[in-house]
């Protein structure tokens, strides 16, 4: 239980260490200028999660082993809730998250990223496909939409102006790829079997989430919501 505990810990600050040396990089890139504004949030958005998800294997199989995992991005979220309140301003991280570098937006988009990545760390862990759908769908299939819907976004999609083909494509297809590539990495370490049947389970969620991402039920309520709560709902119908 003891070697247990500090194993958690020790794994924990790992997990601590590798998402906190990604936002130094990815800062210290915005304070250079290397990516404009919107491509280093989005950049951020990719990174967090599906990093800290590398992680996972290196907590132990004890039952509370799930929540010290969970505390590398509940710090995070404390760092954003301590700023959208103005106990502590940082002015980086609203940089790095808003898309206006408006304090506002903080307790929305950013803070349901984070809740999410922590709700499916805690509820789910790793051995569940539904964790790898929820945070792949919203780290690389939200984020890499946004990016190439930008630059090859030209024809739109006929219920919303504002989504275009090749964006949700490119949602449906990375957010599909990233839940393949992590159903293979848990595989290795015997959290989970692979199969045909979790190919095509994440295929729906990817295709689903992306269709729901493109309403603008998504535009209103914030995608950042919409597509985690998609992927472990249609996720926990198909798995």
């Amino acid at each position: 239980m003891v070697y247990s505990l500090v194993s958690d810990l020790g794994a924990a600050a790992i997990s601590r260490a590798v998402t906190f040396s990604c936002d130094r990089v990815l800062r210290e890139t915005s304070k250079r200028g290397l990516f404009d504004q919107k491509l280093h949030r989005k950049l951020v958005h990719i990174s967090f999660g599906l990093l800290f998800m590398l992680c996972w294997p290196l907590f132990s199989n004890d039952r509370w082993a799930s929540c010290y995992a969970a505390l590398a991005p509940g710090v995070y979220m404390c760092r954003i809730l301590v700023t959208k309140l103005g106990i502590y301003k940082d002015e980086a991280i609203v940089k790095s998250l808003s898309r206006i570098g408006d304090y506002r937006q903080l307790l929305r988009g950013s803070l349901y990223y984070v809740a999410t990545i922590v709700f499916a760390s805690i509820i789910y862990w790793r051995t569940s496909p539904v964790s790898i759908a929820a945070i792949c769908n919203l780290c690389a299939g939200d984020g890499m939409a946004d990016i190439v819907g930008r630059r090859f976004g030209g024809k739109k999609l006929p219920y919303n102006k504002n989504k275009s083909y090749a964006g949700s494509i490119a949602m449906a297809s990375a957010g599909f790829l990233a839940s393949i590539g992590y159903m293979w990495y848990f595989s290795l370490f015997g959290y989970m079997e692979e199969g045909w049947s979790k190919v095509i389970g994440f295929l729906v969620v990817s295709v689903i989430t992306a269709v729901v991402e493109s309403h603008p039920i998504s535009t209103d309520l914030d995608d950042n919501l919409t597509v985690p709560l998609t992927s472990i709902l249609v996720g926990s119908m198909v798995f």
